[in-house]
Order: C-alpha cells, then sequence, then structure tokens
C-alpha cells in the first residue's frame, strides 16, 4: 500500500531512453561497419561471410529496440494496473471505516467499538441480533478486502511473468542463441495468453501438466476474466477445436481420471467459459443489428469482427465434429455448450442469437445430433440446444430477442425468426437411447426442455429465473410478445394442460408475473376477453398480453399442478400456490382502489362497489376452478379417493416465493384480515362437481372470496352497510360465473 508506484514509470522513461540509444548505435553500425561489407572496395568469400555477421549485429540492434520498448510499455501496463487496484483496495478499507469498523495494517477487519458511544455499546453486548448483523458486516469487508489483495497477487505474477518472458529470443533461427528478442510485445496480457495457450495445449493433448502450470492457468483465468486481449489471443491460439478438446480432457479428470482434483478442473473450466463470453462480445445488440442483417455482416467483415467471423466459422466446422466413438458419438457443439455452462459471466445476445440458429441448422440437417446414446458422457448434455437455452436464461434481453415472434431489426435490418413456434411445436426433442441387443431401446430425456422453460421465463419477464423484483405491473412489448404467443402456441388445438413437467415451473413464475394482466383476462376488464386478440396490447413498455381467456386457463391449469417446494412444515407447495397467491394479492390492491364512501352512499360508490367485486369474485371462481379439477379431473379420479396429499397452504406460503410483490402496509393488512384455507375452497368445489352434473347454481368454494371482501369491508370500515352486503353478493354470482367458465374452458381439452 505504501510503494511508490511512480518507479515503474520512471523504469519505463528509462527503458525508452534505452531504446534511443540502441538506435542511434544502429545508424553508426549501419554507417560505419555495416556499410564496409556492403561497398564495391572489399568482395569474395570474406566479404560475403562478414556481411552474414554484420548483418546479424544491425538486427540485434533493431531486436534491442524493440525488446527495450516493450518492457517500458510492460511496465506502464503494470502501472496502471497497480494504481487501479491499490485504488480499489484503498476504497474498501474507507467503506469498512466508514461503516465502524477498523482494517490493520495486515488487512484484518473488526468492529471498532471503542468509537461506539455509551448507549449503542450496550446495545451491541445485549443484543444477539446486533451482533449477529456485526458479523454479517464485518465478514463481507473482510471477503472484499481479501479478494482485492487476490487480485493484486494475481496482476503482480501476471507483471513478473511477462517481464521473464520479453527477454527472451524467441527466434532461434535469427543467427544468435540468446539474442535480443525482436518479437518482444507491451501487453503483458498477450503473454499471460500465450503462456496459458502453452499449459492449455499440454493439458488437452493429456500431457503431463504439473501442479505449479495448473495454478498458474487458474491465476491466468482469474486476473484476466474481463481483458479482451487476453481472451481472444487465447483462443485464436486454441481455436473452437482445441478449445473443445480442452474441455473434454478437463472433464475426464473431473469425472473419472482424477477425481480428487474435481474442484481444479471444474475452476478451469469456468475461467475458460468466461473466456468465450469475453472474447466473443459484439457491438451492439440483436434488437437493432441482429444477425443476418447487413449491419450485422458489416461488422462481422470488419477488422474488428475479424476474430469474431474466424471464430464462427471454425466452431461451425467443428460444432458437428464427433469427438467420440461411433457407438458413444461426442459432438463438438455438446462439448462446447457443457463448458458455456460452467461460466459466470453474461454472453453476448448476438452470439447467443448466432449460435442457437447454428445448433437448429445442424440438427435439421443431422437428425439425432443430440441424441444421448447409453452412459452418455460426465459434465456434458447431450441436447446442446436445450442446454444454450439454459445458458440464454440468464441474459434475459437475449432470451426475448430469440424467442420474439415478431423478430429483430428494423427496415432493410429487419429479421424474422420462428425460434419460439419451432420449439415449442417444429422439433424433435432429443431422447435416451441404449443398444440392447438387436434393438434400441428409446425413453425421455429427464432434462428434457429444462432450458427451453427457463429461458422463456427470462425472455417473457426480463428477469433471471426465480429472480427478485416481481410487481405488479406490464411488459415491454418484446416481453408481452413472447408471452402471448407461448400461451397461444402451447394451447394450440385446445392442449393448453399438455405442458410438458420440466417448463412447469418456470412458466409458472412467468405467468406469476403477468397477474396484473391475468387478472384482466379472467374478469373480464381487459377489453378484448373473452375472445382475445391475436397481438398484443401493445404500448412501450406499460404493453400487456390479450390472449383468450379459455387459452389462458388451460395454460394456468397446465402448469399448476407442478411442484414448486415444500414448506417448513413438509406441506407441499405447487404452483398453483404461487398463481393463486398473486390473484388474492392484487384483488386486494385492486379492491383498495374502490371509491371511499360518503356519509350517504350515492349510487355511482355503490356501482364502483359492485363492479369490483364482480370482477374479484370472477376471478376467485376462476381460480377456484382450477384447483379443483387437480384434485377431481374426471379422466382419472372419483370423489370416493380424491388426492389427500394434494394441498394447498394459505396464508404462510408467500415467503416461499421471490415472484410475489411487495405491497404497501393497507393492503397487506387486508390480506392479514383475510387469511383462510383456500384449499377449503378447492376440495369443496371438488366434491361438488363430483356429485351433481350441474353446480352452476351453488356456490361451493366460496369462502375464500367472502373472505377477501370482509376484509377490505373491515379495512374500509364499510362492512355491514347495505352497500357491501350488495357487492359480497354480486361478487358470489361472479364467482359462480367464472368458476363455470372456467370448468367449461378445462372440459375442452379432456
Amino acid at each position: 500500500m505504501t510503494t511508490d508506484l511512480g518507479t515503474l514509470t520512471t523504469a519505463a522513461d528509462a527503458w525508452d531512453g534505452m531504446a534511443k540509444e540502441f538506435s542511434k548505435q544502429e545508424k553508426a553500425y549501419k554507417r560505419d561497419v555495416h556499410g564496409i561489407s556492403m561497398g564495391p572496395a572489399w568482395i569474395g568469400l570474406s566479404a560475403e561471410a562478414a556481411n552474414r555477421r554484420f548483418d546479424i549485429t544491425l538486427q540485434e540492434y533493431q531486436n534491442a529496440q524493440t525488446e527495450a520498448k516493450a518492457v517500458a510499455s510492460l511496465l506502464r501496463d503494470a502501472h496502471t494496473q497497480f494504481v487501479e487496484l491499490r485504488g480499489k483496495l484503498k476504497a474498501a478499507r474507507q467503506d469498512a471505516v466508514a461503516a465502524g469498523m477498523k482494517v490493520s495494517d495486515q488487512g484484518v477487519v473488526t468492529y471498532d467499538t471503542a468509537s461506539l458511544d455509551e448507549g449503542t455499546r450496550n446495545a451491541y453486548h445485549h443484543d444477539p441480533d446486533f451482533q449477529a448483523s456485526v458479523r454479517k458486516q464485518v465478514q463481507a469487508s473482510q471477503n472484499r478486502i481479501d479478494q482485492l489483495v487476490d487480485d493484486i497477487t494475481d496482476a503482480d505474477n501476471g507483471v513478473q511473468l511477462a517481464l521473464n518472458a520479453v527477454v527472451v529470443d524467441s527466434n532461434l533461427l535469427d543467427g544468435t542463441s540468446n539474442g535480443f528478442n525482436g518479437q518482444a510485445q507491451g501487453d503483458i496480457e498477450k503473454y499471460e495468453a500465450e503462456n496459458a495457450e502453452d499449459i492449455a495445449n499440454r493439458l488437452s493433448a493429456g500431457d503431463k501438466v504439473s501442479a505449479a502450470e495448473l495454478a498458474e492457468l487458474r491465476r491466468a483465468f482469474r486476473d484476466n476474466s474481463n481483458d479482451k486481449v487476453f481472451s481472444q489471443t487465447l483462443l485464436k491460439g486454441l481455436g473452437p477445436d482445441g478449445t473443445i478438446k480442452l474441455t473434454n480432457e478437463l472433464n475426464e479428470l473431473a469425472y473419472d481420471d482424477d477425481k480428487k482434483h474435481k474442484a481444479i478442473y471444474l475452476e478451469l473450466q469456468g475461467g475458460l467459459a468466461d473466456t468465450v463470453a469475453k472474447a466473443t462480445q459484439v457491438p451492439g445488440s440483436v434488437a437493432d443489428m441482429p444477425p443476418g442483417s447487413q449491419k450485422f455482416k458489416n461488422w462481422v467483415a470488419s477488422d474488428d469482427g475479424r476474430f469474431y467471423r474466424q471464430w464462427m466459422d471454425d466452431l461451425d466446422k467443428h460444432g458437428t465434429k464427433n469427438y467420440g466413438s461411433n457407438t458413444q458419438p461426442l459432438y463438438g457443439y455438446q462439448s462446447f455448450v457443457s463448458l458455456m455452462q460452467h461460466a459466470d459471466a453474461k454472453y453476448d445476445d448476438q452470439f447467443l442469437y448466432e449460435l442457437g440458429d447454428e445448433l437448429i441448422a445442424a440438427e435439421k440437417h443431422q437428425p439425432g445430433i443430440y441424441t444421448e446414446w447409453g452412459a452418455g458422457h460426465d459434465g456434458i448434455r447431450a441436447d446442446a440446444l436445450d442446454g444454450l437455452l439454459g445458458v440464454m436464461s440468464k441474459n434475459p434481453d437475449a432470451a426475448t430477442f430469440f424467442f420474439d415472434p415478431a423478430g429483430n431489426g428494423s427496415g432493410s435490418d429487419h429479421v424474422a425468426n420462428d425460434h419460439l413456434k419451432y420449439l415449442l411445436h417444429g422439433r424433435e426433442w432429443p431422447q435416451h437411447s441404449t443398444v440392447a441387443g438387436p434393438t434400441v431401446v428409446t425413453m425421455d430425456d429427464p432434462l428434457s426442455r429444462l432450458g427451453l422453460g427457463l429461458a422463456l421465463e427470462a425472455a417473457t419477464t426480463g428477469r433471471e429465473p426465480d429472480g427478485t423484483g416481481a410487481s405488479f405491473d406490464h411488459h415491454t412489448e418484446a416481453q408481452a410478445r413472447v408471452m402471448q404467443e407461448t400461451i397461444a402456441q402451447l394451447d394450440k388445438d385446445d392442449k393448453g394442460d399438455a405442458i410438458p413437467q420440466n417448463m412447469k415451473v418456470p412458466l409458472g413464475r412467468a405467468l406469476a408475473d403477468y397477474t396484473m394482466d391475468t387478472h384482466a383476462i379472467l374478469s373480464g376488464t381487459e377489453p378484448s376477453s373473452p375472445d382475445g386478440l391475436g397481438h398484443i396490447n401493445a404500448d412501450g413498455d406499460e404493453s400487456s398480453i390479450a390472449n383468450s381467456k379459455h387459452s389462458l386457463l388451460r395454460v394456468m391449469r397446465g402448469v399448476s399442478d407442478a411442484a414448486y417446494g415444500t414448506t417448513p412444515d413438509g406441506e407441499p407447495v405447487l404452483v398453483y400456490d404461487l398463481l393463486y397467491e398473486n390473484q388474492k394479492l392484487y384483488s386486494a390492491d385492486y379492491l383498495d382502489t374502490a371509491r371511499d364512501a360518503p356519509s350517504e352512499q350515492q349510487h355511482n360508490v355503490v356501482g364502483d362497489w359492485d363492479n369490483k367485486a364482480r370482477h374479484v369474485g370472477e376471478v376467485y371462481g376462476s381460480m377456484t376452478a382450477i384447483g379443483s379439477d387437480m384434485i377431481l379431473d374426471d379422466r382419472d379420479t372419483k370423489i370416493g379417493n380424491l388426492n389427500d396429499t394434494m394441498r394447498y397452504t394459505y396464508h404462510g406460503v408467500g415467503g416461499l416465493f421471490t415472484q410475489i410483490p411487495v405491497v404497501g402496509d393497507p393492503v397487506q393488512r387486508m390480506i392479514d384480515a383475510a387469511t383462510y384455507e383456500y384449499s377449503k375452497d378447492v376440495t369443496a368445489a371438488a366434491e361438488d362437481v363430483a356429485r351433481s352434473e350441474d353446480s352452476t347454481e351453488t356456490s361451493a368454494g366460496v369462502g375464500g372470496t367472502n373472505a377477501l371482501l370482509d376484509a377490505w369491508g373491515t379495512t374500509h370500515d364499510i362492512k355491514g352497510t347495505e352497500a357491501h352486503e350488495h357487492a359480497k353478493g354480486e361478487a358470489k354470482q361472479s364467482f359462480i360465473t367464472g368458476r363455470e367458465d372456467a370448468y367449461s374452458a378445462l372440459r375442452t381439452r379432456k
């Protein structure tokens, strides 16, 4: 921390001065010595021999200048890195001190109790929660400082490596055994990349690599995770073929040959994956420069796009190459996408889009390329396309662009795509196959469509799967288009409930994020409901879906029976619970906007209460029908053997979900007052349907609706008034209507 980093630039100036002196000596030597052998006075064999030696010496003067300038550049590069890293470390220390901590000269963080006033010190000593909070703060500051110290150490090692390499004569055929380095480079990261390439190539070839070399490779990845020069230099040297071979070797070591060092090999894969992510960054975005557009083609053809162009061309060649055996093939794309899954860095949206197109093209050209045969290959997912979609889910904008049915780009740069339609209906999803004697046994891939579900969640919500930040709001036009088309495609031929298992939870979370829209469709407040529109309600970031009510109901039913998790008490939690809780919460928020009651009831106020109550009642009826349909599905269940294990949790379930928005205190108080076991409603409705062919006149299951309306009445001090009772009556009738309409939609697909 106290080192004078200015000595690095002083030394760099001296090396530049040395280069100038060598330049002067070069000119003098060329004039006074080298020129003798070139003149007419000296001819013959001795002149030729002298000329060759003089040429070598002249070249050495030139090489000396190159080497000196490179050393100067490396020293300045080191200065820049160390100044930046030390600045970050000083800032981390200052932040810790500002937060009430002490940092020793050795970087140890402790809580500064000496600076506390007597009251705070007393509270600290007697409050366990206070102490726990302090320990958490101390650990966070310690972790930050430790990481920055490690970063400085990594950078220092990188500088040392470069300074050692820059003085090595890289041309053994220049007439000197250990002369000056005529190919010296002034970029630390290039030397680190070349060294990393050497280790990686030997590793992928199965050669012996020492523990120290593996540690150096790990350090190089850590130190250069965000450096484009390092990333492109290394990958240019390896090429897609070498990258795939290295991935395969790391997997082999991690899962078979050297399991005790598995963590090291997986960390190396992570570093290599981050390197790929950094090296394949493209300017702009799919939104304005989609792959296939003229603007994108122009960039690819430019000098800036040269690395990307060569890399993608080579990847296309090696992606369909079999690196395994004939009976247990392993194609390049499978290894490469599995490598990508180890990355912490975010991949570029255009790279993901183009790679997705290439993977689709590969399986259309070579059907079965992503089938897993036999035991497969440890650490590598056979279905590379679905694996890529999982990677894409970590870049929500990329996922939205990839699925947007309207395509991307404008004017002559517009590029259409049918990715969503292809993946939901056009693709023959790979299976797991095993040769058993003369026959081939096939079975479903247990991970089938897992990546697709996650990517669709990200594409429709704009957040990573299961991410925080849910709110009752609308979405961008592109996100809404993807959601609307997803619902339409899933409900093609009224089959909205036949949703693959691995897609149910992520799609359920996505639908929960559209509670504002689904509430409008189910309640009829969406003007296009119930028939819906063939397009969204486009309004910038305030866009909404406008699917038909019956399609929405079938898709909501299709995702609802998936297991989301369990409560701390072991009670099962389903996607249905998430959807129900969000509809309940939004309904409370919706009721809270009703007009306040004046001293004397007025017709327009009563009408407002009746309307909102009707809307809420219809939504509750729809949700109750979905829940009861899961219990009493007339395809395989009778009233005598209701599924007792299908329990619906209630007021404590909210904390289990990240997709339940935070609401204001008045609405939360209303929800707390409306605590009700909605499993009673769905069970009552199921029993009612089982006992009678006509349930249109009964109100079985209306308890939750009444509980919410009573809570609304209590919160606003209107409970028991004639107008409030009338609104409850309207809600009851709408509950029945909504429930029966939902039954009608769900019976369509049976």
